[in-house]
């Protein structure tokens, strides 16, 4: 078994609550973690880039969807602005879904049934696209897997296998997969089998973990992620591990946030 080479990151949004955005990134950063922010659009950037914070991942777009042309174009031009407010934040990469999320995490225009051959036609066309300006910017555009049985019903593209298709097809390095396992041992189990695959075929921009059930940190629910944690280290995966979880517990207290923490850094460290 090889040495561990990942990074690991905190999504700041789901985190220290009680506290400011800015002050969550800076209590990250503290100890010791990359940091990952959602619609940037919410936060004041100018604080957060004054923080010493290291930024890897926010959501690269504002509204817009893949499967159709008004919705392409409305991903392409937000995706323009979220590539500035990214730079502004030294961030390198950026999150992307089938279509847009409500603040509920539900989509914006939904899908009754799986995509069919004219929508994936039509991602593939707008991702291609995307990677073009993530190619031009120097960051990487990712397309992260969602789970459709509890947090985001009638989402296109959902399925770790789906986003890892697309991402197959457009087949360039300004487009890789965010493979979210929390959503895939919803929607489909086999985790370590997965991330095999799919770092085998070099389309792992970054991988984001909560434990099921809950979406809670790791060591809260059933899946396994010091095995993953090894699986990771002996396929010398070099990326980020990004924990993307609530703080279990009772309230959101600030040793509830500590203490989830620790448990991620120590499911991850071998």
């Amino acid at each position: 078994m090889r040495a561990a080479t990942y990074a690991l990151a905190v999504c700041a949004e789901m985190v220290f609550r009680d506290l400011p955005i800015e002050e969550r990134a800076r209590r990250l950063h503290e100890a010791g973690f990359q940091v990952e922010i959602w619609d940037w659009t919410k936060h004041d950037l100018d604080a957060l880039a004054r923080t010493p914070a290291e930024f890897v991942s926010m959501t690269g777009y504002v509204s817009g969807s893949l499967t159709d042309e008004d919705g392409a174009a409305e991903l392409l031009r937000t995706a323009e602005e979220s590539l500035k407010a990214a730079e502004h934040l030294g961030c390198t990469r950026l999150n992307l879904h089938g279509t847009g999320l409500d603040g509920q995490g539900l989509p914006v225009v939904p899908v009754s049934g799986e995509p069919t051959g004219a929508m994936w036609m039509a991602a593939q066309r707008t991702l291609t696209r995307i990677a073009e300006l993530g190619e031009n910017a120097g960051v990487t555009f990712t397309l992260e897997n969602l789970n459709t049985a509890i947090d985001h019903p009638g989402v296109p593209f959902a399925k770790a296998a789906d986003t890892l298709a697309l991402v197959a097809a457009v087949d360039r390095p300004g487009l890789r997969m965010n493979l979210d396992l929390y959503h895939a041992q919803i929607g489909e189990g086999n985790l370590i089998e997965l991330v095999r695959r799919a770092h085998g075929a070099g389309l792992i921009g970054e991988i984001q973990v909560a434990d099921v059930p809950g979406r809670c940190e790791p060591g809260t629910g059933e899946i396994n992620y010091p095995a993953i944690a090894r699986a990771l280290a002996d396929i010398g995966y070099e990326g980020t591990v990004a924990m993307e979880a609530w703080a279990s517990g009772d309230g959101d207290s600030e040793s509830n946030s500590e203490a989830a923490l620790e448990r991620f850094r120590g499911a991850f460290t071998l």
